[in-house]
């Protein structure tokens, strides 16, 4: 019992040191986009915004899912799109890359396909998103979404329009923040500790769960229907755990599930990315339109990709 107990704890600790470099570099960007003021800082934030999803896209790929944490908080912060979040969301391959080629699977064309299906599927879901929210503010459907600094997008998906940013997540965090340079860095130590802590927490009483036979529990579930297959990885790939994608690429890789339900469950899988944003984002109407969100084009595009004679 204290075995199991312990081996919880090192890999929380584990998952969470993991993620401070990302979450600190995150607010550490965000703060300096708050004080800077100059056109041309504003304009090039909102040039890149509108290819948000490609680059959310190609940095997804990396297995790591530092990079989800740091987009929530980009997103909290009204830094990015909504498109762009579900871009990095859809493509994070978190352990499925480390894990196929430490079982030896040795076919190397399967896994760069899937890492391009999730690549090329969360980008252009991404424009998607973003192309149906511009087209709904325009016809006067949609308010604007004030961003980091102001832009035309919105995000689709929120409650209604935000002007939160920085200073609104420093005074929920209760940080003090202050100008300067000092000031800056100070800020983002406080937030990175602050929800460091919280995904700790979280990630500590997930493991506690997968140890004690929650794995086991999940593997029972499944059946031979593949559209059933993709809807159960899909809730599987919603756990806020590193352990959600270890779970669905060992039953790929026990023949348990097919590749449509392995894709599905991975391009819902978005690791410690929604506890993230359920922790900074403070609109939870909002949170949850992006779980949905996410969930429903994840399960979708793991079909089509299944539906591919590539496997």
């Amino acid at each position: 019992m204290w075995e199991t107990i312990l081996d919880a704890l090192l890999d929380a600790v584990i998952d969470t040191a993991k993620l401070l470099p990302f979450l600190f570099l995150t607010y550490l960007g965000m703060e300096w986009l708050e004080h800077r003021t100059e056109e041309k800082t504003k304009s090039a934030v909102e040039k890149a915004g509108r290819l948000g999803p490609l680059f959310g896209g190609l940095l997804g790929v990396v297995p790591q899912c530092g990079f989800s944490a740091a987009a929530a908080s980009l997103y909290a912060g009204r830094v990015i799109t909504a498109g762009t979040l579900l871009a990095v969301f859809l493509s994070t391959s978190d352990e499925m890359l480390p894990i196929l080629l430490s079982s030896g699977v040795g076919n190397w064309a399967v896994i760069l396909k899937a890492l391009a299906v999730k690549m090329v599927y969360g980008a252009i879901a991404g424009f998607g998103v973003d192309l149906l929210h511009r087209v709904l503010v325009e016809r006067g459907i949609l308010g604007r979404r004030k961003m980091i600094p102001a832009s035309s997008d919105k995000s689709l998906l929120e409650e209604e329009p935000g002007t939160e940013h920085i200073k609104d997540l420093c005074e929920q965090e209760n940080c003090h923040c202050d100008k300067g340079v000092k000031g800056i860095f100070v800020s983002a130590a406080s937030h990175t500790l602050r929800i460091a802590a919280y995904i700790f927490v979280i990630t500590l009483a997930l493991n506690l769960l997968m140890e004690l036979g929650g794995e086991e529990l999940i593997s029972g579930l499944f059946t031979t229907n593949p559209i059933i297959q993709a809807l159960l990885a899909g809730v599987i790939g919603l756990i806020p755990n590193c352990a959600a994608s270890v779970i669905i690429t060992q039953l790929y890789l026990e023949g348990m599930i097919g590749a449509g339900a392995l894709l599905a469950g991975l391009m819902v899988g978005a690791g410690t990315g929604l506890l993230v944003l359920f922790r900074t984002n403070r609109s939870a109407l909002g949170n949850l339109k992006v779980v949905v969100t996410l969930y429903v084009l994840g399960v979708a595009g793991g079909l089509l990709a299944g539906l591919i004679p590539i496997w």
